[in-house]
């Protein structure tokens, strides 16, 4: 009973730990690669290094964008930070 006791704090430390820090972490994640999942062309896009541009094609592993003047580049579907909304 007294190993029991002396072990509740960690694991309480654990649990409020997991839920604090690595469940939102997780579902961040998850929800990063739902949206590099469902890139489609004419997407407004931002990458992670800052370029803003519209996606001309996507590949499977890759995508071109189309740069504001009207260059294409080519990234990898990973680099998209986020996808801008229309507005």
């Amino acid at each position: 009973m007294q190993t029991l006791m002396n072990l509740l704090p960690l694991i309480l430390m654990f649990v409020i730990f997991y839920f604090l820090l690595i469940r939102p972490q997780q579902k961040r994640q998850r929800a990063i690669q739902q949206m590099q999942a469902n890139l489609k062309k004419g997407d407004k896009i931002i990458t992670i290094g800052g370029l803003h541009g519209i996606i001309d094609s996507v590949d499977e592993d890759k995508v071109v964008i189309r740069a504001g003047d009207g260059s294409r580049l080519t990234y990898d579907r990973s680099a998209v930070r986020e996808v801008v909304a229309d507005k």
